[in-house]
């Protein structure tokens, strides 16, 4: 299957100062793409580019198979639907006059406005003016805007900015049946633990330069991050669980009959197998791989440190 978009090289300036730098990627259909970063990590930078709302110093981008500012960037364009990080509407306007607006700019079947205020449960607001609405609903409103056209790629810039978490959820829902259909979705987000399990890949970007790129748990095995063994034990044993496992493994924490133990990931297995033969002193155990948080935390350490 080929990428809905790659790039190679990426290099933007502004003077002598590199924003991004030498960034490649390449991303296939049907997936949600975490972009991930600290602020002035090179991320809006990058959006803008794919986007072809600016030309980068070095490189080469290609969205869909062609050439963002090319001969045909209208068609292209058509093709990708975006929501700003900060959404601005005509005040004036009504909902559904926006997305009347958008529809005519993108040359779509008008039919689609209702239909997507009604994903975005904004039907009951359609015809208020966008001047009533809060933020949350313009949030709701301007992503409705961006899924005009069936898009075959999705750039979202802080998309939850404003949603309460079942309206979180509700959004995370639309974008996993988009790429269900077959859409591509970048999602730029600082709420890790929203993301986590909800992106297929994961780029991590850091002054500009990419960190990491790949899924959770290619990510996972190149950290060499230990996992965390959770025992929930009998209190009168911990003495003996922490001599019969604690000469091999780290205990990390104790607390009343709460045990964690820390371990490298192609050890996890071991330290299951040496649990199972306490004789029945262990209640329960959990196995926790490194979170998202961890992961982050460890590229950008690792790309700084170079």
């Amino acid at each position: 299957m080929s990428n809905v978009f790659e790039t190679h090289g990426l290099t933007k300036r502004y003077g002598t100062k590199a924003v991004l730098r030498d960034v490649g990627v390449s991303v296939g259909a049907g997936h949600c793409v975490a972009l991930l970063g600290h602020n002035g990590a090179g991320k809006t930078t990058l959006l803008k580019i794919l986007l072809g709302l600016t030309v980068p110093s070095e490189g080469h981008v290609s969205l869909l198979g062609r050439d963002p500012r090319g001969h045909d960037a209208d068609e292209v364009r058509r093709a990708v639907g975006y929501l700003p990080e900060s959404v601005t509407f005509p005040p004036g306007m009504s909902g559904r006059e926006l997305m009347c607006f958008y529809a005519r700019l993108k040359r779509v079947d008008l039919a689609q406005c209702d239909t997507l205020l009604d994903k975005v449960d904004l039907t009951a607001a359609a015809r208020n003016r966008v001047k009533t609405y809060s933020k949350g609903m313009r949030q709701r409103l301007g992503l409705a805007q961006a899924l005009l056209g069936h898009p075959r790629l999705l750039f979202l810039d802080e998309p939850t900015n404003g949603l309460d978490p079942p309206l979180r959820r509700q959004f995370y829902d639309i974008i996993r049946s988009l790429t269900g259909a077959g859409s591509t979705a970048v999602v730029s987000s600082h709420m890790l633990t929203e993301i986590e399990a909800r992106a297929d890949l994961i780029a991590i970007l850091c002054d500009g330069a990419l960190a990491a790129f790949g899924t959770l748990d290619e990510l996972r095995t190149s950290s060499h991050l230990p996992y965390r063994l959770r025992l929930q034990v009998q209190v009168d044993s911990v003495g003996a669980i922490a001599e019969a496992i604690g000469r091999d493994f780290a205990l990390d924490r104790v607390d009343g009959g709460v045990m964690d133990f820390v371990c490298p990931m192609p050890d996890k297995m071991a330290i299951v197998r040496r649990v199972a033969a306490l004789n029945g002193v262990v209640r329960d155990v959990d196995i926790l791989p490194p979170r998202l948080e961890d992961i982050y935390a460890h590229f950008v350490d690792e790309r700084r440190s170079r």
